[in-house]
């Protein structure tokens, strides 16, 4: 059968996942259910060819790589731990060096099957680290493998759009375009104060060359499906039609769902689905990557759910959990369903509106600006 769909699962990517904090079965679970569903049987699976040093400079400093080189044979170095974000929330890893090149190379891999032009899209589960910058880690985040997969994809398709719906603001990869037009960020996410990473404000729109290709949807505690599936639909489809990418990357982090111990949304795997479903009318090239996601069960439902929707199978798919080596951790139900949070949705219909009618206004700017660049 010809598959056109590219899916990275390895077994060493899957021991280097579980060393992250918070997450230690979550890449078991995602693999073993994908497998039980027998969803591999229609994509290819690909292992992954782990980064090399010059991979990971093409987005992090010679510095910041240099120091995890040398923290992978001597830990007692980490009095510098304060300079490169090594530390509280990304604590030292065993063997970090063959964490972090299995953990962005399991995400070059899936883009350069991409670039193949044999696929029409491409899923690493395992990927989607978004805050890491480019000389420090920040938020179980070491490597940010989605600027360095869309500087792979940017050599074959040229303009690249990012979309991330995760629960927190992609602000590393928002960070690394926000100067330049090649690139346009998207992401929809709780903006509140105190909430991680605190930044993503509608009013941050990019700098210099890339002033109004940053786009941020900031929600409020609660929102449900409906309204996010609507703002999600005529924003995404908006910004598309305006900015005319040539590949896609969407960040698929799972924390935007109910129930997750971090997040703060009532999404069910629904919501994302539709996103999932909007991009790919869409035609284009797409890479779908991981995220956050700290409900370890409930991120292997949607993602499974996502996996079966990007191979054409989620209308025999059944509800009910199939027997696999993990099966106990999908109980009391057992069920692939996840029932929709009851937090109170701070978002009003104002509140979306002037969201929407900011953006759109940006929007124009931003398809006047590529018409001219097309001209």
């Amino acid at each position: 059968m010809d598959h056109s769909v590219c899916y990275i699962s390895d077994p060493q990517l899957i021991k280097e996942c579980c060393k992250i904090p918070n997450v230690s079965k979550r890449a078991y679970l995602v693999d073993s259910l994908i497998k039980a569903y027998h969803l591999s049987d229609h994509m290819d699976v690909f292992k992954v060819n782990p980064s090399s040093y010059e991979d990971l400079i093409g987005f992090h400093s010679s510095a910041y790589v240099d120091f995890l080189k040398k923290l992978n044979d001597n830990s007692s170095i980490l009095d510098t731990e304060d300079e490169y974000g090594i530390g509280y929330d990304c604590p030292v890893v065993k063997d970090i060096w063959q964490f972090i090149t299995y953990i962005s190379g399991a995400s070059l891999t899936a883009a350069k099957a991409l670039t193949t032009m044999k696929y029409k899209f491409s899923i690493n589960w395992c990927g989607g680290w978004h805050h890491a910058l480019r000389d420090s880690a920040q938020g179980f985040c070491y490597v940010n493998d989605i600027v360095l997969a869309i500087e792979i994809l940017r050599t074959t398709f040229g303009k690249v759009l990012y979309i991330d719906i995760d629960v927190h603001h992609g602000n590393g990869v928002e960070y690394a375009y926000m100067a330049t037009d090649k690139v346009l960020t998207l992401s929809f996410h709780q903006y509140e104060p105190g909430f991680y990473p605190t930044s993503g404000s509608l009013d941050d729109i990019g700098i210099d060359k890339g002033k109004y290709f940053t786009v941020n949807v900031p929600f409020k505690e609660g929102i449900n499906d409906d309204k996010y599936i609507t703002m999600f639909q005529t924003i995404s489809n908006m910004v598309y039609s305006s900015y005319n990418p040539k590949c896609i990357v969407l960040q698929c982090g799972a924390d935007s769902l109910a129930g997750d111990p971090i997040g703060g949304f009532n999404l069910t795997p629904k919501a994302l689905a539709e996103c999932v479903k909007i991009i790919m009318k869409w035609g284009k090239p797409t890479l779908f990557l991981g995220g956050g996601g700290y409900n370890e069960a409930n991120v292997a439902r949607c993602w499974t759910y996502l996996t079966a929707i990007i191979t054409g199978q989620d209308d025999s798919l059944s509800s009910d959990i199939p027997d696999n080596e993990h099966f106990s951790a999908y109980g009391p139900d057992f069920i692939l369903d996840i029932n929709p949070g009851n937090r109170k949705d701070f978002n009003s219909f104002c509140d979306l509106n002037n969201i929407f009618s900011v953006i759109a206004k940006n929007m124009k700017i931003v398809k006047e600006l590529v018409r001219k660049q097309e001209q």
